[in-house]
């Protein structure tokens, strides 16, 4: 199993830097005919310079997330059972993360242990002004329970490119409804420069596997032949 590092071209620029500074409503309101007055106090957003950024997951994309946060000045941190502290980011527990991030991205796979990994007993203990990141799989986030966290401003806001059941067609999630919720269609890595590269790493790693070398990008804890 292998992974696509270029995805982490999109986190900082997109769902991240407009979920802190909640564009979604800012854009809705100049869309509605509701921008009649400049307001010191409208669509006040957070910064994403000088803050922390806690990732969870810290393989290959995990990593690039990082190298890019440090261009912001980005204090970041990392869970991950197989990623020691590196010149990147410090290595903390699960609760130290939540606690400490203004920013929480998630780099994981899908799996039976990380189903629901950020749920309502996480949500409630992150800081009221951060903000929730997913460009990994859907299921790995409650969405229920985000969508409350973030109804009763116990969450500044989220960005989520992935979703427990996509394509939505017109059955779509609560989530897309709301103000201080940035979502798109899982379009992370939707540019024609990055698909082209990923199809190159895929056949790359097909090929190298085939030949009986070690993937190129495996998946941390899978293995690479």
């Amino acid at each position: 199993m292998t992974q696509a590092p270029m995805t982490a071209r999109a986190t900082l620029p997109v769902p991240i830097r407009s979920a802190r500074r909640r564009l979604g409503a800012a854009s809705a309101s100049l869309a509605d005919g509701s921008w009649d007055l400049f307001r010191m106090h409208d669509h006040l957003g957070q910064d994403v310079h000088g803050a922390c950024l806690g990732l969870i997951g810290y393989g290959q994309i995990g990593r690039a997330v990082a190298r890019r946060a440090h261009g912001f000045g980005m204090r970041v941190l990392h869970h991950d059972p197989y990623a020691p502290d590196d010149d990147l980011s410090t290595a903390v527990d699960l609760p130290t993360l939540l606690t400490e991030s203004d920013v929480v991205s998630l780099h994981v796979p899908l799996t039976e242990e990380t189903r629901h990994l950020i749920g309502a007993r996480e949500l409630a203990v992150m800081k009221p002004t951060a903000t929730l990141v997913s460009t990994s799989r859907g299921g790995v986030v409650d969405e229920d329970a985000l969508l409350h966290a973030v109804r009763e401003g116990r969450l500044h806001s989220a960005g989520l490119d992935v979703y427990e059941h996509e394509p939505m067609g017109r059955e779509l999630s609560p989530l897309v409804a709301e103000p201080y919720v940035v979502t798109l269609p899982h379009i992370g890595s939707a540019t024609e420069a990055t698909r082209a590269a990923m199809v190159d790493l895929a056949v790359d790693n097909i090929l190298d596997v085939l030949a009986g070398r070690p993937a190129r990008t495996p998946l941390p804890g899978s293995a690479r032949t």
